[in-house]
């Protein structure tokens, strides 16, 4: 059983650093493509909207995958303490979302 956690643990690791790597990689390319680091960052600006349309709609994908899964647990452990750890949980991730969301919308201006 212990060897399966840190075999899962490894691929979230991986997982990570793959996303990581590849959103190094698109800067790069984004910005060989644009002509510099002052195009790209002029072209992100320009495309933010495309940008939070893409976020909303993997907020609501995740919102959604969260849904399922909430009522998977709460049908294999129906008692209060498993409630509250979800609340906690959903709770966490709004806060967390509101303020990357915010931070952004502030530094834009």
């Amino acid at each position: 059983m212990n060897g399966l956690r840190l075999r899962r643990a490894g691929l979230v690791l991986l997982s990570a650093l793959l996303v990581l790597l590849a959103a190094g990689a698109a800067n790069v390319i984004g910005i060989q493509l644009a002509g510099g680091i002052d195009a790209w960052q002029a072209w992100l600006v320009a495309h933010s909207t495309h940008f939070l349309a893409w976020r909303l709609l993997l907020y609501a994908g995740t919102a959604w995958g969260w849904v399922w899964m909430r009522r998977r647990v709460l049908a294999r452990e129906p008692d209060a303490g498993t409630r509250r750890r979800l609340l906690r949980a959903e709770l966490a991730a709004v806060v967390a979302v509101a303020a990357l969301e915010l931070s952004s919308y502030l530094q834009a201006g």
